[in-house]
């Protein structure tokens, strides 16, 4: 009976035991859920933008703190370790590593990642993009532009007006003016795109579809010597050969200082340019006009970088990528993030630039109305400028080379670029 009696108790004390850690496990049970359940939120999302543009990095990873902050949602941003963020990118989207956000320059590299390019036609904040800046691919948009970018003719309004400079004829008999003035009409500088890079554009941007063109180019179905904005090209060049100083001895900071001084009525620049420009006192207003190539009245103006949604990734970051994107586009806090602390001249229309210096507000100008031709040099063969067009530029400024034997020179070297 006794030990009966032990039994029961022994068998009573087990199924207290059994209770109360079934009890401690529904409690943990409903904690774990709790935590599950908030990972189904927003706020617990996080999201990686990966970042190409290096200067923008502090101010970058500060407004992501701030989104943070705001929403709930973390954002880590990554940054580049050097020149090759392509190929850094492409590693990391092939191993499945991919970042949920990710930035590509141009229409090339955009049809190389098509297939991690998340469409964002339907999103109601790309309706904000300035004309013909959003980064498209088969007729979708897929990139946001970070800001925009215009060059042009920067001139010195004490000594030219934009009216006198309209075609190729006016063009040449300003620089035989002002050479005959002791001024310089027109300055170049020795840096492969400020010596050859910009300028080439114009021949390609205007064609009536340059991205045809440069397909039927690569295809040798034409060329530029054949073509009419080429040849007017290279009379262009000719001109600026043989009435303004060498530009394969100015540098860019020269170029500048020359133009600051007075020394040079016009440049060819962009809105980067004011930067340097500042730095020099002048008491002269500045302008941008476009370059009048086969009569050409409006400027160069395109997108550096754009940020792109990472298609391969699950729908709530894809959603979260999204939200992200249409905060910095359309609240206060992204707008000042944009103009004051990235310094970008907008490519949103929906954005209040302020007070911004005379070429970046010529550049925001020609954007907001859709009046500008495009950056053709970002569909141009992979560093054809440096590599190619650079040293037959230096050539024709070195030797007794005509504007025919430059743009031929130019055709072999898209046939040896591709």
């Amino acid at each position: 009976m006794k030990n009966q009696k032990n039994v029961w108790k022994v068998l009573l004390l087990a199924f207290i035991v059994f209770i109360l850690a079934a009890c401690g496990g529904d409690g943990g049970s409903e904690e774990s859920g709790g935590e599950s359940g908030g990972s189904g939120d927003s706020g617990s999302q996080k999201i990686t933008v990966f970042n190409r543009k290096v200067e923008i990095s502090d101010q970058l990873a500060a407004m992501a703190k701030e989104y943070t902050e705001e929403t709930g949602v973390e954002v880590e941003v990554l940054g580049t370790t050097g020149d090759d963020y392509l190929q850094q990118l492409q590693i990391r989207l092939n191993s499945n590593q991919g970042p949920s956000i990710f930035t590509l320059q141009n229409e090339t590299e955009a049809e190389q990642l098509k297939s991690y390019a998340y469409d964002l036609s339907n999103e109601e904040y790309v309706k904000h993009i300035a004309p013909d800046m959003e980064l498209k691919v088969d007729d979708k948009i897929v990139g946001v532009p970070y800001g925009v970018e215009g060059f042009g003719i920067v001139y010195n309004k004490d000594l030219v007006k934009p009216e006198d400079v309209t075609d190729y004829a006016s063009f040449v008999s300003t620089l035989e003016k002002f050479k005959g003035e002791g001024i310089n009409g027109f300055g170049l500088a020795q840096d492969a795109y400020f010596l050859i890079g910009h300028p080439s554009n114009y021949p390609f941007a205007l064609q009536e579809d340059h991205f045809d063109f440069i397909d039927r180019l690569n295809a040798g179905e034409v060329t530029m010597a054949e073509t009419p904005e080429f040849q007017e090209f290279g009379k262009f060049m000719e001109a600026i050969k043989a009435n303004t100083p060498n530009p394969l001895s100015i540098t860019y900071d020269k170029e500048v200082g020359d133009f600051a001084s007075g020394k040079t009525a016009m440049i060819h620049q962009g809105n980067w340019a004011f930067g340097m420009l500042s730095e020099f006192e002048f008491d002269f207003e500045v302008g941008m006009m476009p370059f009048p190539l086969m009569g050409n009245d409006n400027l160069a103006v395109g997108v550096g970088n754009n940020w792109v949604i990472n298609s391969k990734k699950e729908e709530g970051e894809i959603k979260a990528a999204n939200d992200f994107l249409n905060w910095m586009s359309t609240s206060e806090t992204g707008h000042r993030y944009i103009v004051e602390e990235f310094g970008f001249v907008p490519a949103l229309t929906n954005i209040d630039a302020g007070e911004l210096d005379p070429l970046s507000q010529a550049v925001l100008d020609a954007s907001n109305s859709g009046e500008t031709i495009p950056w053709a040099i970002n569909y141009y063969p992979a560093n054809i400028v440096p590599n190619d067009l650079t040293p037959l530029a230096q050539q024709f400024f070195s030797e007794d080379m005509t504007g025919e034997e430059l743009i031929a020179g130019m055709d072999e070297a898209w046939k040896g670029a591709q």
